[in-house]
């Protein structure tokens, strides 16, 4: 069973920094990706990173060079590093996992190839 929970959201001010965690369990199995979303009140849910087995990573063009995504050693937490955040980037973020039985060239960032979430946690930066 997988099973997925954010911590780390917060309020920070324009151009400071937050890290999200996601503790996991249940993913690593098969080709296994991990990614972060985000979905700010009346917007669609969007990618922001992904992750995967291999430490393959994607970004979406506008957190290239500010965000970070990682797993610690075990593999078992996934963390976003956020630096130099902007208003913009003020939404609710959650992880998710996708698990297939074929690599891709790089994890996905489409809310479409995933099929498990956390419960998601509230980032909010002031301008």
């Amino acid at each position: 069973q997988v099973q997925l929970v954010e911590s780390g959201g917060g309020s920070v001010q324009a151009g400071g920094s937050l890290r999200l965690s996601c503790a996991t369990s249940g993913v690593r199995y098969g080709y296994y990706y991990m990614g972060w979303f985000r979905q700010a009140p009346g917007k669609e849910r969007e990618g922001v990173a992904s992750i995967d087995k291999f430490g393959v990573t994607s970004y979406v063009d506008s957190v290239k060079g500010r965000f970070t995504i990682s797993n610690d050693n075990d593999g078992n937490t996934l963390f976003l590093q956020m630096n130099s955040l902007k208003p913009e980037d003020t939404a609710m973020y959650y992880c998710a996992a996708g698990i297939t039985n074929v690599r891709r060239p790089r994890p996905p960032t489409s809310r479409i190839e995933y099929s498990y979430w956390g419960q998601g946690t509230q980032v909010t930066v002031s301008s």
